[in-house]
């Protein structure tokens, strides 16, 4: 299973996409980020510029303490804290440039 993300732009064109292992929503969870990943519409998030501000917060948090993220590595190796720093900064930015977006998650 993986988390699939889009966003779309006011004119309903693909302006981002990108996916990661499921096996990595307990760090996000750690992190307060599991709902703003994987069940944005269940708190309310539609628009790209809205998640900025928490993935951030969470992303450093996740930055400060490594080692205790790392715990949440799955112990079947599909996923990993190296892997997901990247992803979350890639998705960040993402965000970032296309605040207007739609957001959609397809787990």
């Amino acid at each position: 299973m993986s988390l699939d993300v889009y966003l779309t732009n006011e004119a309903g064109e693909a302006v981002y996409s990108a996916n990661i292992t499921h096996n990595l929503n307990k760090m996000a969870d750690a992190a307060g980020i599991y709902k703003y990943l994987w069940r944005p519409e269940e708190i309310g998030v539609t628009k790209a510029g809205d998640l900025v501000v928490p993935l951030t917060d969470g992303l450093t948090d996740m930055l400060r303490r490594p080692n205790y993220y790392s715990q949440f590595n799955p112990e079947n190796g599909w996923g990993s804290y190296e892997g997901f720093i990247p992803w979350l900064c890639d998705y960040i930015k993402a965000c970032a440039t296309n605040p207007d977006a739609t957001i959609e998650a397809s787990r």
